[in-house]
């Protein structure tokens, strides 16, 4: 009896950890692009919700990145534009610097 009531209190716990956790990330398609650019710039680095079931992590610089991943502009749905460059991702180039294929 103890084990279900335990697995019950997780049950809800983890449930209420779940809801909070997507309540906290913005929602990139209810914002205008300019807020959601401002809300980049002002955090450094904002994890939005981007569709549904989809979230996205939006960077304002390279010190969000590991050493060797880039800056790409990425972009986003907001509610004024379909594709809207909110700012950056961090991403590993397909090559790498200094990349030279006929040495």
């Amino acid at each position: 009896m103890k084990n279900r009531q335990f697995a019950t209190a997780a049950f809800v716990l983890g449930s209420l950890f779940l809801t909070t956790a997507a309540e906290a990330r913005p929602d990139l398609r209810q914002m205008s692009c300019n807020q959601a650019q401002n809300l980049v710039r002002q955090h450094g680095a904002v994890v939005f919700t981007t569709g549904q079931y989809t979230y996205s992590m939006f960077v304002s610089n390279r010190s969000y990145c590991d050493y060797n991943q880039e800056l790409f502009i990425q972009y986003g749905p907001t509610r004024d534009n379909r594709q809207c460059p909110v700012a950056y991702q961090c991403k590993e180039p397909l090559f790498p610097r200094g990349f030279n294929r006929w040495r």
